[in-house]
């Protein structure tokens, strides 16, 4: 939980996804072996410090909804209310924006894709990230950034104070 007057953001890049089958819709390709792994590790970590989400904003394509099936299984503490929305399927960052100022909770988790969730993740934080692998934001990359507003609608870019940057590489993998 956040406290009151603060507002929470998790912001995942889905986990690895299978390319197995060239044939398969963009839409449809699952995570592999490695994807489910890593959003496991990603689950408990977010566990494991508190982190667990009241709110999930997913896009609807297949890889990103299993990554939060399996965040799920490692955040047990709490059953948030799941969104899954067409408008975050490979959303740019003006996207993100609007659909993150539709949420009702103090601590959301977004779960999108790149290039766009790279370019949202670095307009949040007032001070830059030096981290080798934040502009890349690599698969199940998440950042987690605080932001002292009464409502996400208020939510300005700029304005957030990162807690944390999770990749499944940074944590002993």
């Amino acid at each position: 939980m956040t406290p009151p007057g603060h507002h929470r953001l998790i912001l995942t890049r889905h986990a690895k996804s299978s390319w197995d089958d060239p044939l398969m819709s963009d839409h449809a390709r699952p995570l592999n072996a490695r994807g489910r792994v890593a959003a496991r590790e990603l689950g408990d970590f977010l566990a494991s410090r508190g982190l667990e989400p009241e709110e999930v904003l997913c896009s609807t394509a297949l890889r990103t909804r299993e990554t939060w099936d399996q965040v799920a299984s490692a955040v047990i503490e709490t059953r948030p209310d799941v969104h899954y929305r067409d408008d975050l399927y490979h959303a740019d960052p003006a996207a993100m924006l609007a659909a993150l100022k539709t949420a009702t909770q103090a601590t959301v988790m977004m779960i999108g894709h790149n290039p766009g969730i790279a370019e949202f993740a670095a307009s949040l934080p007032a001070r830059p990230i030096y981290d080798p692998d934040f502009r890349k934001y690599p698969t199940c990359a998440t950042l987690i950034v605080d932001f002292q507003i009464a409502s996400w609608a208020d939510l300005q870019p700029g304005t957030g104070s990162v807690l944390d940057f999770f990749t499944p590489s940074n944590r002993g993998k």
